[in-house]
C-alpha cells in the first residue's frame, strides 16, 4: 500500500518541491491525497487536478469559495477548521506541514493528536509550541521527522550515536546578503537587496528571516526542543558556501558532519520517505571543485535578532511565543516598506521588554501570549512608522 500523504503549504516552495519529489517516486510509495493553501486557490486546484486529489483546503475563507466555483472535481474545505479537516478525515499516515509562520502550530498539533506522522518544515510550531508540542508527540507516539536542512542533518548524524555521546550540536548559516556587512550600513538595506538570498530560494517571510538571521534563531530553538539538547551545547557558525549543513561534536574528540549541495528536495525526500532512502536528483558532491569550504564567527552585534532568539529560547515559557509573533509582525512590516530593515530587530525587542514571559500550560495560554505579542508589536510598528 503505499504512504497516503497530505502536503500543508503545498503551493509555497517546499511544497512544491515536495510534489516534485513525490513524482519521482514509484506509483506503489506515495498517494498525495490532500492539498493546502493560504489563498492560492488557482495554483491548489491545478495540484489538485494533476494528483487526483479530491480535498483541498484554504486557509482563506474567500479564497475557499472561489476555489469551490471553479472546481467541482472533490470537496474544498475552509478556514483553519478546514485545514484540520484535512488532516484528520483522509485518513494520512503522514502529514508535511509547510505552512510558514505560526499558522502552522494547529495543524502540527491536529496531526500529532491523531497519532499521524508529521514531516516539520514549520519551525514555529516548535518554537512556539515547544514542550507541549513535544510531550504531545511522546503520548501519542507519533513521529516527529524534521525537513529543515539542518536539522534534517542532525537527525541523520545523532541517530547513530549511542546515549550520552554527543557534547554539541553545530548549525551552520549562509549568513545571508549582508555577512560581513557593518551595522551602520544595514539601515538602508532595501526589500529587495534582502529577498536576495546568496544560496537557497525560499519565499518572502524565510528570506527576511534569513537575512536578518532570525531563521537561524527559530532553528537554534527547534534544535533544542526536537533533540532535548541545553541551548549552552549548540552553536551557530556562518558558513558561506551552504555545504556542511550541521555538525555534532562527540564525547571522544570526533567531529561529524553532514555534507551536500543545497538542495531541499534532499531532506524533504529523507521525511517523506523514512526510513527508507530513496534517489533524489542532485549531483554527487565534488570537493575538487569546491576547492575550499569557509567558516565564520556570526557577528551577534550586528545581527542582534540570533541573540534575541536565543536568550528568549533560554528564558523559556511564554518569550518564544513572543519572539515568533514580534518576528512576524515586523517582518510583515518590513515588506510593507512600514519598517528600515534595522527596526525588525528593535520591534522585537521591545516587545520583548514589554512583555515579560510567563509559564506555558496549555495551548491556549500560547495563543493568548500570540495575540499581545502581536498587539504590542503592531503599536511599535505603527508609532516607527509616524516618526
Amino acid at each position: 500500500m503505499p504512504r497516503r500523504l497530505v502536503i500543508l503549504g503545498s503551493t509555497g516552495s517546499i511544497g512544491v518541491q515536495a510534489l516534485d519529489v513525490v513524482d519521482r517516486a514509484a506509483p506503489d510509495e506515495l498517494r498525495v491525497v490532500g492539498l493546502s493553501a493560504e489563498r492560492s486557490w488557482e495554483a491548489l486546484v491545478a495540484q489538485a487536478r494533476a494528483y487526483g486529489v479530491k480535498r483541498i483546503a484554504l486557509a482563506d475563507p474567500a479564497a475557499a469559495a472561489r476555489a469551490a466555483e471553479a472546481w467541482t472535481d472533490g470537496e474544498v474545505l475552509a478556514g483553519q477548521e478546514g485545514i484540520t479537516g484535512l488532516i484528520t478525515e483522509s485518513g494520512c499516515d503522514l502529514v508535511l506541514n509547510a505552512i510558514v509562520g505560526s499558522a502552522g502550530l494547529v495543524p502540527s498539533v491536529a496531526t500529532l493528536a491523531e497519532g499521524i506522522a508529521l514531516a516539520l518544515a514549520n519551525k514555529e510550531s516548535l518554537v512556539v509550541g515547544g514542550e507541549l508540542v513535544i510531550q504531545l508527540a511522546e503520548a501519542t507516539g507519533s513521529r516527529i521527522i524534521p525537513v529543515d536542512s539542518e536539522h534534517s542533518a542532525l537527525r541523520q548524524l545523532i541517530s547513530s550515536q549511542s546515549p550520552g555521546t554527543i557534547d554539541k550540536l553545530i548549525l551552520t548559516a549562509s549568513g545571508g546578503p549582508f555577512r560581513g556587512w557593518p551595522a551602520e550600513e544595514l539601515e538602508g538595506v532595501t526589500v529587495e537587496q534582502a529577498l536576495a538570498h546568496p544560496t537557497w530560494d525560499m519565499g518572502g517571510k524565510i528570506t527576511i528571516d534569513s537575512a536578518t538571521l532570525m531563521n537561524k534563531g527559530l532553528e537554534l530553538i527547534e534544535a533544542h526542543h526536537l533533540f532535548g539538547v541545553p541551548y549552552d551545547r549548540i552553536d551557530v557558525v556562518v558558513h558561506p558556501q551552504s555545504i556542511i549543513h550541521s555538525l555534532i561534536q562527540l564525547c571522544d574528540g570526533a567531529t561529524l558532519a553532514h555534507l551536500g549541495y543545497p538542495d531541499m528536495r534532499v531532506p524533504i525526500s529523507f521525511a517523506i520517505h523514512y526510513p527508507e532512502r530513496v534517489d533524489v536528483p542532485v549531483r554527487p558532491l565534488d570537493l575538487v571543485d569546491l576547492g575550499a569550504l569557509t567558516f565564520e564567527a556570526v557577528d551577534m552585534g550586528t545581527f542582534r535578532c540570533l541573540r534575541l532568539a536565543r536568550e528568549a529560547g533560554e528564558t523559556g515559557g511564554t518569550a518564544p511565543c513572543t519572539l515568533n509573533a514580534a518576528n512576524e509582525v515586523a517582518v510583515r512590516a518590513f515588506l510593507a516598506g512600514q519598517l528600515l530593515f534595522t527596526d525588525v530587530a528593535a520591534v522585537i525587542e521591545e516587545t520583548l521588554a514589554r512583555l515579560p514571559a510567563g509559564p506555558v500550560h496549555s495551548f491556549d495560554a500560547l495563543a493568548e501570549a500570540d495575540a499581545r505579542a502581536r498587539s504590542v508589536a503592531a503599536e511599535l510598528v505603527a508609532a516607527r512608522a509616524a516618526a
